[in-house]
């Protein structure tokens, strides 16, 4: 498995803290929570493109 696919000790907690949050949670508020969450990806993803874009564009500021 590479070194991108594994988490770090520190976000293994963290997701083992948010999965018994989340287990805690009502359906409906499971459900809105799934939205917002993928809503969130969307602009992650919106974010990446702009700043790929931006790198070959040549608009992304160079390294010191």
């Amino acid at each position: 498995m590479e070194s991108s696919e594994q988490l770090s000790l520190e976000q293994q907690f963290s997701l083992r803290t948010f999965t018994d949050l989340v287990r805690s949670l009502s359906p409906e508020e499971s459900q809105g929570l799934s939205v917002e969450l993928y809503r969130r990806m969307m602009l992650k993803d919106n974010l990446y493109e702009e700043l790929l874009k931006d790198y070959w564009d040549g608009s992304f500021p160079a390294s010191a």
